[in-house]
């Protein structure tokens, strides 16, 4: 009898724990859950996946956390479950722990929760039963009755936002089901319902999910906080992502949190091996079937229900409650969420246990009562640790973006489940640690609800329009496009033989007819003069087996004191060089080709001569300007009269960059220098060039688009600081374009912000030091350095460390995006401009698609961690009917030159050399004359003719 007793409540046993083992989740089950939602983190980023992930990873335009300077009087909105909160928050002296809040909360009848909406939306409804009396008080009680106060609206809901201002309901949660809202713009719905009431204005900044607000919160006491959390009623987290992965936000500047909408997780199956079909019993009976299936698992409002059927199917095999099942018991929702918190409780007794279960109309025994404490914590515990398990995913996730080995970060909470259960927060925790050792992760209870989050958003997005108005704002696609038309324009004003003498852009032939097709041979040397430092090179083309190209180079460097000097030093300097060089390579006595790459602006009459225009890059060597720099060289060979050369072309570097690249890709047609300085080159229909006689074939022009600008296309784009920096400069009012662009002026633009900001409170606490007003202390490598994504932030503490600004994190992270915008505004007119000439090939061609190659060179495109990826995906908006591959040269400019003089070598050879000669002189007309009358014009005109 006793044997039979025993075996009886053992197999009891075994059934009821074989019914909890569904709960118990593996260290094996939990890195798989974690690895699941980081593939999902990843899914909902991606443009081309994110309309299939079932974490959907939603924008919320809040780009930054507090730092304590906000300030100012806001009212708060709290809409996310049962209760309805309103507040005013007033933000003291821009001191953090200075917040003061008045609120009053309102509960949300459940007929208006699941109403209907057709003639009143549910805002409407909620305005007119709710806000009517309470924001009458409320600004009545603040004396600001007829003040416009900036609103900020917690709404609980998924949200697909446009705009910090704009967001449209994704769906319902949380047991709201009211109708003719989804889809709709909630911010809409709210102005109209306000509207109507027509007793008050206020003005909507800002609508946030209450788990961004929670993060908020707690962000303005932890600067640390970075991430948010809601375990309560629903489950969701936030975090700071990096914008450069928000693949369907323009933008890859800075920062953006990010709403995961992680209730979603398992939409799309990938979770079905641990549901349990009490899990699929409460999907199924709840108002979203098949929707929010993780939240079902983890949130309070549905814990209480998934105890209840377990409860009931224990009973029902006589394991519970001597197998009699009450009514109540079989009403759905009976069991709440609560329950679980009291009875886990481990100051309460087992009496008290069975008090609670005598309240739901359960007669039960102390056995029953261990039972269902056992049921409870089963499915509490598998709640934490999956939420545990998805928090693991996003700290590893924040980690590695930031490139790190180990992270510090805390999590802002909120929520009933996560505040009143006494064993959630502890298993959430341990399971945050055993799954991401490499992240301590500090969780900070938010006291204050998200309702001051959405006051300190509002006081952020005025802190935020503030930066804005000192950084300008990044140029939005309308705006390329136009500059890309302007740019266009002022190409066919440089081709146009009337329109050259004034356009900016000055178009220059070159001379260079083709790119190398392959037949190119021999032994050249190559010169490359464009900065401080000058390299000469010798450059072997062979066809033993294949073509093969031998270099060997020096470089020697350009002194200032010569840079700045006479012209004569500066070509007896190359000259004595190219002496050095010819002896070490002990071909002295040979007269070999040499290709000239001259970085500089030059007018061409033929291959082998170039008049300079203007210097350029800090050289002001006099007695050049309007000179030909190969009769210049030439001199200076001849006066040392130790070799001879035979100086066959001279070509621009941007030149000698296409014809590198087209030696390794002959579909290369354009060519591109993004460094110190900036200029494009493509090849050009002969029969656009009205400055080159002949209409066959193509040339080579050079664009010299760093003049772009110079007439005041530019203006409405130009910014204060490139204004100052033009100002600075030693060409003032010209190469504007340039000074936008290119790496000598972006370290000293980002100076000049962080100047401004710092002057205005919006840095370093307003502290502005020698260093940082002494001009050229950033330099753009510094800004290369502080935009890597892996230690980006710790190179930014240490460059502002050497200027004597101790920064905070928030300092960092700002100078961060200062950064990014001055070096993404230069990838963007960069694009622009190469767009316009992409569309021109596209457009000479009269092909419906361009396939082309863009030979790039330059440090700032080379060096910087994120220009070449922006260019690249901007080009593509700008000219998405174009299949652009950018070739980066890898052998300089100089081996260009000499794949030029191979060329005109081989035409030489063949006797097919073309030659145009252009004679010029330039004559000044005198004041008096312009000024005359047209008769005298003209007389002076004929007297110049004779």
């Amino acid at each position: 009898m006793v044997t039979a007793v025993a075996q009886r409540l053992a197999s009891q046993r075994k059934e009821i724990d074989d019914t909890l083992a569904a709960f118990a989740l593996s260290p094996t089950q939990l890195q798989e859950v974690k690895a699941k939602m980081r593939v999902e983190l990843e899914r909902g980023l991606k443009k081309d996946s994110h309309p299939t992930a079932s974490v959907k990873m939603l924008p919320t335009y809040v780009y930054r956390t507090p730092d304590g300077t906000e300030r100012g009087k806001y009212l708060a909105l709290d809409l996310g479950g049962t209760n309805f909160r309103v507040l005013v928050v007033k933000i003291r002296t821009g001191m953090r722990n200075s917040v003061r809040m008045y609120n009053k909360i309102y509960a949300i009848p459940l007929e208006i929760m699941q109403g209907t909406g057709e003639e009143y939306n549910m805002f409407t409804i909620i305005i007119l039963y709710k806000l009517r009396n309470c924001i009458s008080d409320f600004l009545d009680y603040m004396g600001m009755k007829n003040t416009r106060l900036p609103l900020g609206f917690t709404f609980s809901f998924p949200c697909s936002q446009t705009g910090i201002d704009k967001g449209d309901l994704v769906c319902w949660t949380k047991g709201f089901k009211a109708t003719e809202c989804e889809g709709y713009d909630v911010v809409d719905m709210l102005r109209e319902a306000i509207k109507r009431r027509n007793e008050f204005d206020l003005d909507i900044v800002a609508i946030v999910n209450d788990t961004v607000g929670t993060m908020m919160t707690c962000a303005y006491e932890d600067p640390k906080c970075q991430i948010g959390l809601i375990a309560g009623t629903g489950s969701n987290v936030c975090y700071m992502e990096e914008m450069k992965n928000i693949e369907f936000v323009e933008g890859d500047e800075g920062q953006m949190c990010v709403n995961t909408e992680w209730g979603g997780f398992g939409a799309n199956d990938n979770i079905e091996d641990i549901r349990t079909r009490y899990d699929r019993e409460v999907d199924g009976g709840s108002l979203n079937p098949g929707k929010q299936r993780f939240e079902k698992m983890t949130s309070g409002m549905y814990l209480g229900e998934i105890v209840r059927r377990i409860l009931i199917d224990l009973t029902k095999h006589g394991l519970l409650f001597r197998g009699r099942i009450t009514e109540r018991l079989k009403t759905k929702g009976i069991f709440e969420t609560k329950f679980l918190s009291q009875i886990e409780s481990d100051r309460l007794a087992l009496l008290q246990v069975r008090s609670i279960l005598q309240h739901l109309g359960l007669d039960s025994t102390c056995d029953d009562s261990i039972i269902v404490k056992e049921v409870c914590g089963a499915v509490s515990r598998r709640a934490a640790q999956l939420c545990g398990a998805g928090m693991a995913a996003v700290v590893d996730k924040i980690r590695e973006n930031r490139g790190l080995d180990n992270l510090e970060i805390t999590v802002g909470v909120d929520g009933t489940l996560y505040k009143l259960h006494p064993h959630f927060s502890t298993i959430l925790k341990d399971t945050v640690r055993e799954l991401a050792p490499n992240c301590k992760v500090d969780f900070i209870l938010s006291e204050d609800g998200s309702g001051k989050g959405a006051a300190l958003i509002t006081a952020v997005f005025a802190w935020a329009v503030r930066v804005k108005g000192s950084q300008r704002p990044k140029l939005k696609g309308a705006t390329l496009r136009d500059i890309m038309a302007r740019f266009r324009r002022e190409m066919e004003n440089g081709l146009g033989r009337d329109t050259n003498p004034t356009a900016t852009v000055k178009m220059l032939p070159t001379f260079v007819r083709s790119i190398p097709d392959g037949s190119e041979k021999g032994d050249f040397i190559a010169l490359d003069l464009g900065g401080s430092n000058f390299r000469i090179l010798r450059v072997k083309v062979s066809h033993e087996k294949k073509q093969t190209v031998q270099m060997e180079s020096q470089i020697y460097e350009t002194p200032e004191d010569i840079i700045h000097g006479s012209g004569s030093r500066l070509f007896d300097h190359v000259a004595e060089c190219l002496g050095d060089f010819m002896e070490k390579q002990k071909i002295k006595d040979k007269k070999l080709p040499i290709g000239f790459t001259f970085s500089f602006p030059c007018a061409h009459t033929k291959l082998d001569e170039a008049v300079l225009l203007t210097w350029t890059k800090r050289f002001k060597a006099s007695g050049v300007e309007g000179m030909d720099v190969v009769k210049l060289l030439n001199k200076a060979i001849k006066k040392r009269g130790d070799y001879d050369a035979d100086i066959m072309a001279v070509v621009n570097d941007t030149v000698g960059t296409m014809m590198t690249c087209g030696f390794d890709d002959q579909r290369c047609e354009v060519g591109i220098i993004i460094g110190t300085g900036t200029n494009a080159c493509y090849m050009e229909e002969l029969r656009h060039i009205d400055l080159v006689e002949g209409d066959e074939g193509r040339m080579c022009i050079n664009t010299e688009w760093g003049a772009f600008g110079d007439d005041g296309t530019l203006e409405d784009i130009r910014t204060e600081f490139d204004r100052e920096i033009d100002r600075g400069s030693p060409n003032p009012g010209k190469q504007l374009f340039e000074k936008m662009v290119s790496g000598m002026y972006m370290g000293e633009l980002v100076r000049l912000i962080l100047v401004k900001m710092a002057k205005e409170g919006l840095l370093f606490e307003g502290r502005i030091t020698p260093e940082l007003l002494t001009k050229g202390k950033i330099e753009t490598k510094h800004v290369s350095a502080i935009e890597k994504s892996k230690e980006g932030l710790t190179k930014a503490e240490e460059i502002l460390t050497r200027l004597g600004v101790e920064p905070s994190e928030d300092d960092c992270i700002a100078v961060q995006h200062v950064c990014a915008i001055v070096s993404f505004r230069s990838a963007n007119l960069i694009a622009a401009t190469l767009g316009a000439i992409l569309t021109r090939l596209k457009d000479n061609k009269n092909t419906p698609r361009l396939r082309t190659t863009v030979g790039i060179d330059g440090s700032l495109y080379k060096m910087h961690p994120q220009y070449a990826r922006r260019l690249h995906k901007t080009v593509r908006r700008l000219v998405p009917e174009s299949d652009v591959r950018f070739l980066l040269s890898e052998s300089g400019s100089g081996k260009g030159a000499a794949m030029v003089t191979a060329w005109a070598s081989r035409l030489i050879r063949s006797g097919k050399r073309r030659t145009v000669e252009m004679h010029n002189k330039i004559y000044a007309i005198p004041i008096e004359v312009m000024q005359g009358t047209g008769e005298e014009v003209c007389g002076h005109i004929y007297t110049l003719l004779k």
